[in-house]
């Protein structure tokens, strides 16, 4: 019996529908440590054991802040979720592990109790390329998964990879504001983002995308995956000077039809960037003890 070979177009409707997911491309592993100072037992040290407390925590955040090769930021949380946030981007999830143990080897976490955390890896969704990639292969009659499929999808992420390379591996944006919150696409319904086909996820994420570029200058995002390692299944970190920004950004989006009928956001989470030796600051005690 003869098999009728696959017409280009049948090769990319098998393709759209079985591969929706668009290839992506990871960086450094993320973890987001949010902390409560317990007053009461830290005002109740002697001062110079304050003292002593504090050096020791400064000096190790600043070699965590100092780092070449994924660092770690400080930020004075605001409201009544917190007093600390924690950023840590490493090169592995080993390594966050060892991050976390690290901070918590502080005389200090003695007085720090965890409110929540979130771990993540940094994340670029490649969208156009996969939906563009998909038609190349399918005009060639090239399979779903066949050895050249596959080839050719690994021979691209490594193209995009040599292009994205500096929004995988970044430092913490040199800004004095931070908003995090984590965030979905709804699943249920008639809203469901998962059940689209993924050319028209594509051109909702590309409209999504055009509002941030307008804030480019103003707004530095970090855009990390979480399905599998927390809760939700992004988490966004946005970086300004002007925390106004946030205000206008988040708004705005929540105009566009990705955000409007597909999205879902957690809490949020607001700090000011705290230097190192500047810890004091959270704890009651002047900075320049």
């Amino acid at each position: 019996m003869t098999t009728k070979p696959t017409s280009p177009a049948e090769a990319f409707t098998t393709a759209r529908d079985i591969a929706a997911a668009p290839n992506t491309l990871e960086g450094f592993a993320v973890l987001h440590q949010f902390f409560r100072l317990r007053r009461p037992q830290w005002n109740a040290l002697v001062e110079s054991r304050r003292t002593e407390i504090i050096d020791k925590a400064s000096r190790a955040f600043t070699a965590m802040e100092l780092r070449e090769d994924g660092q770690s930021a400080l930020f004075a949380q605001l409201g009544h979720k917190g007093d600390l946030i924690v950023i840590h981007f490493r090169r592995g999830f080993d390594e966050l592990g060892a991050a976390q143990l690290e901070v918590g080897r502080l005389a200090l976490s003695e007085f720090l109790e965890p409110t929540t955390s979130y771990l993540s890896v940094v994340e670029i969704g490649l969208y156009e390329a996969t939906v563009k990639l998909h038609a190349e292969l399918a005009e060639k009659g090239i399979k779903l998964h066949s050895p050249e499929w596959v080839k050719a999808v690994k021979d691209d992420l490594e193209d995009q990879r040599h292009k994205l390379g500096a929004r995988l591996w970044p430092q913490v944006p040199d800004r004095r504001y931070l908003c995090f919150y984590p965030m979905n696409k709804r699943r249920s319904g008639s809203d469901n983002w998962y059940s689209l086909p993924i050319e028209e996820r594509q051109l909702l994420m590309r409209d999504h995308g055009m509002i941030g570029r307008r804030y480019a200058g103003q707004v530095t995002q970090v855009i990390s995956g979480s399905i599998g390692f927390d809760d939700w299944e992004w988490g966004v970190d946005l970086f300004a000077d002007d925390p106004l920004v946030f205000k206008k950004l988040v708004y705005e989006m929540r105009f566009d039809e990705s955000s409007a009928r597909y999205a879902e956001f957690g809490p949020f989470y607001f700090g000011i960037r705290l230097a190192s030796a500047e810890i004091g600051r959270i704890l009651g005690t002047p900075a320049d003890r």
